[in-house]
């Protein structure tokens, strides 16, 4: 009898799981729909019109038992991030003004390891009334709006505080990169922990903001367990402090976790992962087809003998040195020109030149040579 129970428990469990996963499936394709309208309003009206609606079903589908984990592959123009340990989900996305401006949305959904449901989150945008404060705890009604697409967790005194990597458009003269930290206080969000720390100085959350005519990297290093990130400094010396003319400076730093906090790490060097293999892409000329090929991801020096370059020397040139390499070049010349032939083209060249030579040359009696003085012209 308990045999029979169990199994028909399963079966109702598994029904039960297959109906869920059909309804968000339908859900799903409603959000598409709507989505796509929104990303085709043309007016700020239209937007709000589009975005209310959008954000109803979006909430009703996340309330869903499969939410969590549910892949959402046709929602393409919003950002869905998981934290390695799959016990949070993070979905945002971002309306653009009609003035070029943004406003952000996003819904956080909190896992539990010890039962199969979620809680469900809103974050309220409310970065009107918040400047770009480092030493805040913010709640989830005090958000001061971002998209979202990393998250790195690191544990401390037994707590997972889950660092978020964000990017906000900010204005139209300058974009924000930013670090912070999400964590849990029983059910309640909480955003900002003193967990970074440059020098004596500790932040609740780092802002980058650079000028809006470049692009700064953050990223995480997975390879190296570190949050790399471009150096920002003012195009001029006169610019410092208006951020709007901040660009990357070629140099790199990064934090790193000590156990206890995120530690700056000043003019560190990036390197790329390293892969034994790597996909390369070609035309085929034939069918005219993009091709994929893997082949070792070796570095061919181009002055390699036998590679295609490898009789050039490349040499920099600066102001100071281009006399000097144009000596060179008049050197190297003269040096060619009385160099023995280095191949069948050159010799059969160099007999050709010569032949010419004699023929055009007479000779006096003193063993010099002249050239033959060129014949009248017929009148």
């Amino acid at each position: 009898m308990k045999k029979v129970l169990c199994l028909f428990s399963v079966m109702v469990f598994g029904s039960t799981a297959l109906l869920g996963q059909d309804a968000i499936i339908q859900q799903e394709a409603e959000l598409e729909l709507l989505l796509d309208s929104l990303r085709a309003a043309k007016s700020d009206a239209a937007k709000r019109n589009w975005n209310t609606q959008f954000k109803k079903q979006l909430e009703q589908t996340l309330n869903e038992p499969t939410a969590l984990t549910y892949t959402f592959t046709k929602l393409k123009t919003i950002g869905i991030i998981n934290s390695p340990d799959n016990l949070v989900r993070i979905v945002s996305w971002n309306v653009e003004q009609d003035d070029q401006s943004q406003q952000y949305f996003a819904y956080v959904l909190k896992g539990d390891e010890r039962k199969p449901e979620h809680k469900v989150i809103e974050l309220v945008d409310n970065s009107f009334m918040l400047p770009a404060r480092t030493d805040d705890v913010l709640d989830a009604n005090n958000w001061y709006g971002a998209l979202y697409y990393k998250i790195i967790p690191v544990d401390k005194n037994n707590k997972t505080y889950y660092t978020l990597l964000g990017w906000d458009g900010n204005t139209t003269s300058s974009n924000i990169k930013l670090i912070d930290v999400l964590y849990f206080s029983g059910n309640t969000l909480k955003l900002g922990a003193p967990l970074f720390k440059s020098g004596d100085d500790t932040k609740k959350r780092i802002y980058m903001e650079h000028s809006e005519k470049t692009v700064m990297s953050l990223r995480w290093d997975g390879d190296h367990n570190r949050i790399m990130f471009d150096h920002l400094s003012p195009e001029t010396p006169t610019m410092e402090g208006f951020f709007e003319y901040y660009v990357p400076d070629m140099s790199y730093d990064a934090y790193e976790f000590n156990g206890n906090k995120w530690m700056l790490v000043e003019d560190v060097i990036g390197v790329n992962k390293d892969e034994e293999m790597i996909t390369v892409k070609s035309i085929n000329p034939r069918t005219e087809e993009i091709v994929e090929t893997e082949m070792p991801n070796k570095w061919i020096d181009p002055t390699t003998e036998g590679s295609p370059a490898s009789k050039e020397v490349h040499i920099a040139v600066t102001p100071d040195s281009e006399s000097e390499l144009a000596e060179a070049a008049e050197k190297e010349a003269k040096s060619k020109k009385n160099k023995d032939p280095q191949n069948a083209m050159e010799a059969y060249d160099a007999k050709k030149h010569r032949k010419e030579e004699k023929a055009n040359s007479v000779t006096f009696d003193n063993g010099k040579k002249a050239k033959k003085p060129k014949k009248p012209k017929k009148k």
